[in-house]
């Protein structure tokens, strides 16, 4: 908003959607796949939607779906508490997050995999997301910009969320959120002096 005003969100809204309704999903099943045991190919799908039919991460999007596409009127208590949940969770999953940094860890645990991960975020994703958007896709200049800022934000708590759900070393996203918070603030300047100057 602050950058492109008002025209950014529909294409910020469409991102939004594809992360945390396509591209999460595409994870937590491939987690899920990961976890079951049974190898028969029926049984561990089976195994897999039963696992995704209880997850959180998977049944509130789709029921939110189905409330919006239903049309139904949701009492105003109900949207009320709604909001005040939804405003809750951001800041919930940051106490937490640095919770679980605060935690004590021998010296160097996850500091290279969150180094390399920070750097493939800050830098290659923004370059991958300019080729695909000017390149590729042949877009117009300003949606290529909003596809650029929006690749060199630093990485969000859903992956901290993911690992720690799963219990799957939340020390290494937990890291990587930290140093590409802290790296954007040098990355993002740049950049978007970078876009002012030759915009």
């Amino acid at each position: 908003m602050i950058v492109f005003g008002t025209a950014s969100l529909t294409p910020t809204a469409i991102a939004t959607v594809l992360v945390t309704c396509v591209f999460f999903a595409i994870a937590i099943v491939l987690i899920e796949l990961g976890l079951q045991t049974e190898r028969k190919p029926h049984k561990l799908g089976l195994g897999v939607v039963r696992s995704l039919a209880r997850n959180p991460l998977i049944v509130s999007p789709v029921g939110g779906v189905l409330v919006a596409a239903t049309h139904v009127t949701v009492p105003p208590s109900a949207e009320t508490l709604l909001k005040l949940l939804s405003g809750a969770t951001s800041p919930c999953a940051l106490v937490s997050l640095g919770l679980f940094l605060a935690e004590e860890r021998p010296a160097g645990t996850a500091l290279g995999g969150s180094l390399l991960l920070t750097g493939s975020k800050l830098l290659l994703q923004p370059g991958l997301s300019w080729w695909l958007a000017a390149r590729v896709f042949a877009l117009p200049l300003t949606l290529v910009q909003m596809a650029v800022v929006l690749a060199a934000l630093p990485t969000g708590t859903g992956p901290f969320m993911l690992a720690e759900f799963y219990r799957r070393e939340a020390h290494i996203p937990s890291r990587t959120i930290l140093w590409s918070t802290l790296g954007s603030l040098v990355s993002l300047s740049l950049l978007l002096f970078y876009m002012h100057r030759n915009g």
